[in-house]
């Protein structure tokens, strides 16, 4: 049994006894005296058990004080205890918002000098972006030829022909025409042949209809070389101009079409071929002041192939190109072509949609796959070792 219980319990006991048993100190004199006489051994146990409750009460106090202080000493470990968490936890709030601040102030650093860096990473886009552009201004002529007809002057309504004439490039360069005319009828239009081995027949008509439809004059430049397709453009145009040593050449066109074929398909190509050449040389031909038959031996007095070549400073005494110039000066070059990105080798430069490129065909030859035509259409172009080829 619990300690504490046993000792109240014998308090109890005690205290209830010594209640029942009259107290001496009530008793009348008399009858303590008897009392006393009576009971000698009584009173005597009650003497001794009343300092017995005195004495177990005190102890009792005594004890309930120890448990007093013994709990009040672990309240106050306790209270020390939690003030000292307490203060770790201030401290470690301190702290945390010390870490926090320092941290606000690098970012607040970082944020800065990017802005900084970017800033003059900006400066230096703008400085670049403003070098690929110059001061000048396109220079616009009525008549274009300077310096006893030595030097042309291109502007920037310029449109660029080079590579395989292909329906695509001829949609965007009758829009193109059709753009600067809608613009300003009165400035001419330049279109630059660089290079092209020519191309499509029905491309190149369009592009021909386009010039001749233009209510701005055309002016058709060779720089470099232009071959069927692209010799025809030149020299069906009112307006030609090249460089002396710019190469022109003339022939007749040659089927390009692959996989089996019977022999009314084959003559339906041909007749296919000779209409498109006669609509084609006819006009070439009268322009030289000959026939086409005699444009067409003449043809192979120059080449056992039919390839008739010729510089422009030869080709202007046959009539295939209007003019001769010493110089091209193109007033339409104001911005760097060269894009930035392009330095970059993470970075590579975007085909153009007009652009072709190589593949390897079953035997291994590099070659350059032609869109395909539409029915009645023909490729007129020089190929002679097979790099261009049709589907």
């Amino acid at each position: 049994m619990n300690y504490k219980i046993i000792l109240l319990s014998l308090i109890w006991g005690v205290t209830v006894s010594y209640a029942a048993i009259p107290s001496i100190d009530d008793t009348p004199l008399a009858d303590t005296n008897k009392t006393k006489h009576k009971y000698p051994n009584l009173v005597s146990d009650l003497e001794q058990l009343k300092w017995k409750n005195k004495v177990l009460a005190a102890q009792l106090e005594l004890k309930k004080l120890k448990y007093k202080n013994q709990h009040y000493e672990e309240e106050i470990i306790y209270k020390k205890r939690l003030e000292r968490l307490k203060n770790d936890a201030t401290l470690a709030e301190v702290k945390a918002k010390k870490i926090s601040d320092e941290m606000e102030i690098k970012k607040s650093e970082w944020e800065l000098k990017s802005e900084q860096l970017e800033a003059e990473l900006d400066i230096f886009k703008m400085q670049y972006e403003r070098k690929r552009f110059t001061d000048k201004e396109p220079i616009y002529l009525p008549n274009p030829l300077v310096d006893d007809n030595q030097t042309l002057i291109i502007s920037d309504r310029r449109i660029a022909l080079d590579g395989v004439i292909t329906s695509r490039m001829s949609e965007r360069i009758s829009r193109k025409i059709n753009y600067f005319n809608n613009k300003d009828n009165s400035k001419p239009i330049f279109l630059v042949i660089t290079s092209s081995p020519g191309g499509s027949v029905m491309a190149g008509y369009q592009i021909l209809k386009a010039i001749e439809s233009s209510k701005s004059p055309v002016y058709v430049v060779l720089k470099s070389f232009s071959a069927s397709m692209a010799s025809i453009i030149v020299t069906f145009s009112e307006r030609s101009y090249a460089y002396s040593h710019a190469t022109m050449l003339h022939h007749q066109p040659s089927s390009y079409l692959h996989g089996s074929s019977n022999l009314t398909e084959q003559k339906e190509d041909y007749r296919n071929l000779e209409k498109w050449w006669k609509y084609l040389g006819t006009p070439v031909a009268k322009k030289m002041g000959i026939t086409i038959d005699e444009f067409q031996k003449e043809m192979y007095k120059h080449s056992s192939h039919g390839d008739w070549v010729e510089f422009a400073s030869d080709a202007q005494k046959l009539k295939w190109v209007g003019h001769v110039v010493e110089h091209i000066e193109d007033t339409s070059v104001l911005v760097d072509n060269v894009d930035f990105k392009f330095y970059h080798k993470d970075k590579k430069r975007k085909k153009s949609s007009i652009e072709l490129e190589e593949e390897r065909d079953n035997k291994g030859k590099i070659v350059v796959r032609l869109p395909h035509l539409m029915p009645t259409d023909v490729y007129f172009l020089y190929s002679p070792d097979g790099y261009y080829q049709a589907w």
